[in-house]
């Protein structure tokens, strides 16, 4: 399988459902992808299980502000330079490009890198969905190290973080990015063909490219943003959120459905019963342009389709739940609701 010209706008628009509402808009990226493989080829697809197992995989990504990224898109020879500092500190060549996070904007960043380097992109990624934080992701559940993780720029500055956990890397990471001018290109959690295997989230890319085709599921709901309110949440680790209030319409007509949000939709619920919480991926997909909604982008009147996926199996266990389950998002709450709410059964 190859990514090519043909498929990319279905890839993006499948990614930005997996974004569940955040990891940055998933079209910002997509001319980006589409100008390397025009300039470079199409993009091979492969199994982890079909290279060597010791073969050196580089996961890739943006990390810092989707504005900022919105803005400074990078330039060509970015991923070359991360690659060089990454294959120095590993001692071995670059075998495979694999995307961080597949939800959001970091999709379509993957398949562009991969194009530029001439390397093949694994149908894995590390988190299956789109999450905040650098650490949430299944190759810090499984235990392998974050680092050294290379953080760069489009000017040649790079920033290498080693010795750290998940948690601390997020820390040092997040304040390169300010020094960078809040957004730069990452590589995090070096892992090898037979670990991605065995640890990273399969067939994501593949899943991307069939949700972009509309091989996803039935909507929970149909209708419109009918309110929408920005707020504060309390406590010490205040952050920002998004209370969206949907109205169906048609067959759907007299249903209400609450849809909270942080850096993406994190519960709909309906009568105080949850349809969906984190982390199940959650996404408003515009009915007019098939493009699934930023949580920043909602507004009043917006004619949406409410969607919800389960991610991968690995979520689910109370090891998922503890890192990027309810209470992870300040909603201690719907803690129960989570618990199981969806069969582990991996991500169809």
């Amino acid at each position: 399988m190859h990514v090519d010209a043909g498929a990319l706008a279905d890839f993006a628009r499948g990614c930005a459902v997996l974004g569940s509402g955040g990891g940055g808009p998933a079209d910002v990226t997509l001319p980006v992808a589409g100008q390397a493989i025009e300039e470079c080829g199409p993009v091979p697809v492969v199994d982890p299980a079909a290279l060597p197992a010791d073969a050196l995989v580089m996961p890739v990504g943006l990390v810092g502000s989707p504005a900022v990224a919105a803005e400074r898109i990078g330039g060509r020879n970015e991923p070359a330079r991360l690659r060089d500092r990454f294959e120095a500190l590993h001692g071995a060549p670059v075998a495979a490009v694999m995307s961080s996070e597949i939800g959001g904007l970091n999709g379509c960043v993957a398949v562009a890198w991969a194009a530029r380097l001439g390397l093949p992109l694994l149908d894995a990624d590390s988190m299956g969905r789109a999450f905040p934080r650098m650490d949430q992701n299944v190759l810090e559940l499984a235990g392998l190290r974050p680092g050294p993780a290379v953080l760069a720029d489009e000017h040649g500055h790079t920033v290498v973080v080693d010795d750290v956990d998940g948690a601390h890397l997020e820390q040092f990471a997040r304040a390169a990015v300010v020094a960078f001018g809040g957004r730069a290109a990452s590589t995090d959690y070096p892992l090898t063909a037979g670990q991605a295997a065995r640890h990273a989230v399969l067939g994501s890319v593949t899943r991307a490219l069939a949700l972009g085709r509309g091989e996803g599921p039935e909507p929970l709901l149909t209708g419109k943003v009918s309110s929408v309110r920005r707020y504060a949440t309390e406590g010490a680790d205040s952050e920002d959120a998004t209370g969206v209030l949907l109205e169906g319409g048609g067959p759907d007509a007299g249903r209400l459905v609450l849809v909270e949000a942080r850096s993406e939709f994190v519960a709909a619920l309906e009568d105080g019963t949850p349809l969906a919480v984190v982390p199940d991926v959650i996404a408003l997909v515009d009915v007019t342009t098939g493009w699934a909604v930023p949580v920043e982008e909602v507004r009043y009147g917006l004619r949406v389709h409410l969607v919800t996926l389960p991610s991968d199996a690995v979520w689910y266990t109370p090891e998922g739940l503890r890192l990027a389950g309810p209470a992870a998002f300040g909603l201690a709450g719907l803690a129960g609701a989570a618990d199981g709410f969806r069969a582990p059964g991996g991500t169809s």
